[in-house]
């Protein structure tokens, strides 16, 4: 394995929202307390993403855990932030799996309603976060060298991390998906370890513009012309995720090294 570091961090409170750069994270093992924290769910109390509702891109979150403060900025520069208060609880479906959740009180619903122009309401999982497969995906990570290699394909310039939603991306690795590699071994990521449990298939999320919400690259079409018919634990992948055994620090810079089997 080449000499490999965290080259960028990126976060969103909120599962669907622009995700942003992040200088350092606490990983837990239940993934970073300001990461994916809330979901949005539809009248129907169904959870919606970017996939449906491509203008939430265009929002910034920011979220203080230790005091409990929530800040939405909206592109016309509005902004909306204020204490994380519980209200009902409710019976969410998170894809096809129910999961219970409070609402939050305040203007924060209401004002992404707007901006989307139908019915969202925010909320808290109670017994899960907003991170698609739980514990044992509560880190993503995905290469730099991938993202050229996906790039190419492309015949365009280079290929926005963010579009993929990664926690973590890794620079120093000289060959594309070399994480394919690493399902089923430990990786230390900076003062922390993970246990690298599978690979992350794509869906048309990918397809949109990390800050517009445009359908501007067709990321699916792209991995078929040469990702198809790999032996992934995920059709269509790019990327890995994993569970954290041992919790830590994950800064910009820090090593990520395989560990063991």
């Amino acid at each position: 394995m080449a000499v490999a570091t965290v080259q960028a961090l990126q976060t969103t409170p909120i599962k669907g929202l622009r995700v942003v750069a992040r200088e350092e994270v606490q990983l837990t093992p239940a993934g970073v307390s300001e990461d994916r924290r809330f979901y949005l769910v539809d009248e129907r109390a169904r959870m919606v993403n970017s996939k449906q509702l491509a203008t939430l891109n265009e929002v910034v979150a920011a979220y203080d855990h230790a005091a409990r403060v929530l800040e939405l900025r909206f592109p016309d520069g509005t902004q909306v932030a204020g204490s994380v208060e519980l209200g009902d609880e409710l019976t969410t479906r998170f894809y096809s799996r129910p999961a219970q959740a409070h609402e939050l009180r305040g203007a924060f619903s209401q004002a992404l309603s707007d901006h989307v122009g139908r019915p969202v309401r925010i909320v808290e999982g109670i017994d899960r976060s907003g991170i698609d497969r739980g514990r044992r995906g509560a880190v993503s990570l995905v290469s730099q060298a991938s993202l050229g290699a996906l790039a190419h394909v492309a015949d365009g310039g280079a290929v926005d991390a963010r579009r993929f939603r990664m926690l973590v991306i890794i620079g120093g690795l000289d060959e594309p998906h070399e994480e394919d590699t690493w399902v089923g071994a430990d990786l230390r990521v900076g003062a922390a370890r993970v246990r690298v449990r599978g690979h992350v298939g794509r869906c048309n999320i990918t397809h949109r513009h990390p800050e517009t919400g445009d359908a501007d690259l067709p990321t699916l079409d792209l991995l078929r012309q040469y990702r198809s018919g790999l032996d992934t634990t995920e059709p269509l992948a790019f990327g890995v995720y994993g569970e954290v055994r041992e919790p830590g620090r994950i800064a910009l810079g820090d090593a990520v090294a395989l560990t063991g089997r």
